[in-house]
């Protein structure tokens, strides 16, 4: 088992929370990190440690299709064996502008996967909230997941206008190509999928792998097959407007 432990909060003495945006952002890799081990056959018990109690935080996660995670208090004993990964953001800054360094006594144990932060427009998002009112929730969801996880996200209006015509036409040709006879994924196709989540979590690789298919010559019914099991991982909801095809 591989027990997986989203801290919103880096370890260390921040002198100040994270903004929401980068918190989530840190809840949505460890969500897709999950997707990603679950799909290979590996069970996973999540336990959200740190900066997770709050009430914005938890439902700006639910906003975004992040799944729920166990509170881990008074869950750090009877692991046994299981593998542990720590999700976390990376350090801050202090006023000063100087990185804040983490107490070692603080750190999590096992392996630690960190997360760049997110900066929002305050031009698009007011105030920090991460999702606007009249904003697909996915749309943010995939703004957050077309950088590697290393490298910072800008919730800009160019960035969020993308990523909605992207999804649009993505869920337009899915729900076209679910009228066609389904086919099977090609091996390559799957193998490219798999080595892109299996290289230090590649989402983009992922979203990559999906440009191409769709411009392919595929059979519209691997198209489909294809980008409706890229989307377990994704999250995405391309599959949501089946039915809806004229």
């Amino acid at each position: 088992m591989t027990v997986l432990r989203p801290s919103p909060r880096p370890p260390g003495p921040p002198p100040a929370p994270p903004p929401p945006t980068t918190a989530l952002r840190v809840l949505l890799v460890a969500d897709v990190l999950v997707r990603a081990l679950e799909m290979g056959g590996t069970p996973v018990w999540a336990l959200l440690s740190g900066r997770g109690e709050e009430p914005d935080l938890r439902a700006g996660a639910a906003a975004l299709g992040i799944r729920p995670f166990e509170d881990s208090r008074g869950s750090g004993t009877g692991l046994g064996e299981a593998q542990v990964l720590s999700v976390v953001g990376e350090a801050t800054e202090d006023a000063a502008g100087s990185a804040a360094e983490p107490d070692p006594a603080q750190l999590p144990r096992g392996v630690r996967v960190l997360v760049a932060p997110a900066d929002p427009a305050a031009t698009v998002i007011p105030g920090d909230t991460v999702v606007p009112g009249d904003t697909d929730p996915t749309v943010v969801r995939l703004v957050l997941l077309s950088r590697r996880r290393t490298s910072p996200v800008r919730l800009d209006a160019d960035a969020l206008d993308e990523a909605r015509d992207t999804l649009v036409r993505w869920r337009r040709a899915v729900a076209d190509w679910a009228r066609q006879p389904s086919r099977a994924i090609p091996e390559d196709v799957r193998g490219q999928l798999r080595a892109a989540w299996e290289n230090d979590l590649d989402v983009p690789g992922v979203l990559r792998v999906l440009h191409r298919v769709e411009t392919s010559e595929l059979p519209e019914g691997a198209r489909f097959e294809t980008f409706a099991y890229a989307d377990r991982l994704l999250g995405l909801e391309l599959t949501r407007d089946l039915g809806s095809a004229a």
